[in-house]
């Protein structure tokens, strides 16, 4: 890939970008601990490197517009439709997985 034309680049990690946006909308099951725990990022890390690519290019984006593009809805209700309550064994992987990190 390092040979294809810096644009073209650019336009197929925008779209690798929405396609997993597009998986996670798709599997609103998934729930951000389990993210974090297996991949240490969620929907919300998304959306804050969203923001620094923003600052990056001198756009002005605040973290709840940025959410709200990687939820597909604002933040707050996507929470209350989709958001469970962390697991004992939930919050036991994350602070495993935190742990490890040092």
């Amino acid at each position: 890939m390092t040979d294809l034309d810096q644009s073209v680049r650019t336009e197929m990690e925008a779209a690798a970008f929405r396609h997993l946006l597009a998986h996670l909308d798709a599997n609103k099951d998934v729930q951000n601990i389990d993210l974090m725990i297996l991949a240490d990022f969620c929907r919300n890390c998304l959306a804050k490197w969203l923001m620094e690519a923003a600052t990056e290019q001198g756009v002005d984006l605040d973290y709840d517009a940025a959410r709200e593009y990687v939820y597909g809805m604002p933040f707050a209700e996507w929470k209350a439709l989709y958001q469970q309550p962390a697991s004992e064994a939930q919050l036991a992987a994350f602070e495993a997985r935190q742990a490890r990190k040092g």
